[in-house]
Formats: structure tokens, sequence, C-alpha cells
């Protein structure tokens, strides 16, 4: 991949041209490390240069939110983490603030004013669809989704506990797809498993794996993509559908890269 292709500005080298981007671009421990979720980053930041946001990323001065910490119990390192972060952030005056992950989304949006931490926080399902709607983003029908099914997972920190239901889904519509809901979604979405630092951790004994179960939902409707808006649910999605030997079958995607697809990016 050429530099020419697309371009990830940091906060300080806007910030030493005297630029102030449009928003801040917070990528998050998945999207920074995790080798499959690299590629929904890549895929955000195309769409980002494409449509000509003047955005950026700290880089290097980005630490995690804390959230992990905090859902395990560790509260005084939550507090450690949040604390230094809201020092960088408001070192560069950031005002608005878009990411790909949830678990980022609600604590930077819900759990940073209470120290002090004040922005505008969007999930870039959020973003994406006010792109669509205002015209930056026109679909052209590429990626080889058109007419085909596709099923959406509801995160726990987008749905249930923000109340976003609709961006995604509209989001999936723009692609001209069939969307087909599984039985339990929107408020009555099931987790994926990875929710309240499950993620870092062996699920305890029990009668099903709670992602089993989920993949187990989202074959039924008969969808070939499984679309996710988070990291979490990307892996453990992506993990039931290896387990039931569907991965030839069956695609599970973030929103940002089914948008890049359309895009031919």
């Amino acid at each position: 991949m050429s530099e020419k292709t697309y371009q990830v500005p940091t906060m300080a080298e806007k910030s030493a041209s005297g630029e102030s981007p449009e928003v801040l671009f917070w990528v998050g421990c998945a999207g920074s490390f995790d080798e499959r979720y690299k590629a929904v980053t890549l895929a955000f930041v195309k769409i980002l240069n494409k449509v000509g946001i003047n955005f950026a990323v700290l880089g290097e001065e980005e630490t995690c939110t804390g959230d992990p910490a905090r859902r395990a119990g560790n509260e005084f390192l939550f507090q450690m983490q949040a604390m230094s972060n809201i020092q960088v952030l408001d070192s560069y005056q950031v005002k608005k603030i878009v990411t790909a992950c949830p678990h980022c989304f609600n604590t930077l949006k819900n759990e940073y004013p209470a120290l002090g931490g004040n922005y505008e926080v969007m999930h870039h399902s959020q973003f994406l669809q006010g792109l669509i709607n205002e015209g930056k983003i026109v679909m052209k029908g590429g990626g080889g989704f058109r007419g085909k099914k596709i099923t959406f997972h509801d995160s726990c920190f987008l749905g249930r506990a923000n109340n976003v239901y609709e961006a995604p889904r509209e989001v999936i519509r723009a692609l001209d797809l069939e969307l087909v809901e599984m039985k339990r979604c929107r408020t009555k979405g099931l987790c994926c498993g990875a929710g309240g630092a499950q993620m870092f951790k062996e699920p305890e004994k029990g009668r099903k794996d709670i992602n089993i179960e989920r993949t187990e939902e989202a074959l039924q409707t008969g969808a070939g993509t499984v679309a996710v808006g988070c990291p979490f649910c990307l892996t453990m999605m992506a993990d039931g559908v290896k387990n039931k030997e569907k991965e030839k079958e069956v695609n599970v995607l973030d929103l940002a890269e089914l948008i890049a697809k359309d895009q031919g990016l």
C-alpha cells in the first residue's frame, strides 16, 4: 500500500502547522493493534480521505480509554487512564471525536464528563450516516452486495447503552442490501459474549458459549454477510462463523468495510 493512497495526520502535526482538525478519529486499542481490525481502521481512514474530512489521530499519544479496567473492577486504573487522555485531548482543544469502537464511544461520551472531559462523541455509524445523508458519500453499487441478504448484530454499548439503532441500519439500507433481522435484535439484541471485559478471559463453563448462540441466530437468517459496528463483536462473530465452518459462505464485516468496498477503496 503506497502512502499516496491514504493520509493519517496526527494532532501533533496539525497543531505544529497551526491547523485545527474538524474531528479527532479515536482509533482505539483494537483498531491499533488487532490484525483483523486494522482493516476497519484503514477502511474508515480511506473514506475520510475520499470525502475530504479534515481529521487527525492522536497516534502514540492515544492510550486505552480505561473501559476494560473499569468493567473488570479496577476503578483506580480507569481513572488514571481517563485523566491522562483528558489532559491530552484538552491540550489540543479537541471538540469532536469519532470512533469505530462502541466501548470507546460509550466511555468517552458518558463517563469522561464526570472527570472533566466534555466532548461531542460520535460512533462511526452515525458519522457515516451523516456523510450519506449529506450526499458526501454517493453509493456506487460496488462490492457485489446489491440485493444480497445481510444481517446486523447490535453491539450492547451502541444499542442498549446508547440507543443507537437506526444509524447502522441506514448505512446498510443505503448499500441496497436486503436487511434481514435476527429474532433478537435492537433492544432485545443478544450480547456477542465479549462485553464486560469478557473479551480478555475464557468464558465460564456452561451449556454453550454466547458467541456460538449468537452466530447460530445470524446463520438462521440466511444472510451471506453479518455486519457489525464493534471490534469485540467482529472477533466474536467471526470466531463463531469459523466454529460453524461457514467462513467460505458467510462474511463478517464492519460497516466501514462495507462502505469502502462499495466505493472501490
